[in-house]
């Protein structure tokens, strides 16, 4: 069994397992809306797909972000804060990086699920299965130190042989003495989301996994293991 970390989503290669990360903040969000309640999230790379869906099931809640403001005309934003309750059964949702990179990674891999601190030890035991990549979905195609750092933490549970890329999200993740502190290092980003990154740094508040069920037109369908 290894386990191997691809810092963007182009630099994944197919594995058995997939685990995507955007903990600021797509799948720390889609996490909470599922153990909220929702029945399922339907993520989209474009806003005119998720507008399309939309059309199509009036009774779902449509929201997302561009440059971490929410998109006009979307019911919501994308913060977890903003999904502590279930208003619809079915979320559909397009953020900037974390929705593209959940279905870049449905590409390569024949299992995806999704990680986050929310849900780390959860994702983590998903993972100590076989092989699996951990995929970050980075900022606009490149680096993120959160999502790489979160990567690290998922590492660092699961007692498989390490890619060197491994290694490296690693040592990263052990470089900043709390998860607070690793989100707030990165470089990227307007102010204004230090509500978000707070609660984005709580560890194991939740015991689900989001898994990719399928998919639904465009969208990846995302339910409950």
């Amino acid at each position: 069994m290894s386990i191997h970390v691809a810092f963007t989503s182009a630099e994944a290669a197919p594995a058995p397992v997939g685990i995507v990360v955007d903990v600021l903040r797509a799948t720390s969000t889609i996490a909470q809306a599922l153990a909220a309640g929702y029945r399922r999230v339907l993520c989209c790379a474009e806003i005119e797909e998720a507008l399309t869906l939309r059309a199509e099931l009036p009774d779902a809640l449509v929201g997302g972000e561009r440059n971490a403001v929410q998109v006009e005309g979307f019911d919501v934003g994308a913060s977890p804060r903003e999904f502590l309750e279930a208003r619809a059964d079915t979320l559909i949702l397009s953020t900037t990086n974390g929705t593209r990179a959940i279905l870049e990674t449905a590409e390569g891999c024949e299992e995806v699920v999704l990680g986050s601190l929310l849900n780390l030890a959860a994702v983590a035991r998903v993972a100590a299965g076989g092989d699996a990549v951990v995929v970050c979905a980075g900022f606009k195609g490149a680096f993120a130190l959160d999502d790489a750092y979160c990567a690290g933490r998922i590492v660092q549970l699961v007692h498989s042989q390490r890619t060197d890329a491994a290694i490296a999200a690693e040592v990263i993740a052990r470089a900043f003495p709390t998860a607070l502190e690793a989100l707030n290092a990165r470089t990227y980003g307007p102010p204004g989301l230090e509500e978000d990154i707070a609660y984005c740094a709580h560890e194991d508040r939740l015991d689900v996994v989001p898994r990719l069920a399928g998919m639904v037109g465009p969208a990846a369908e995302i339910l409950l293991a």
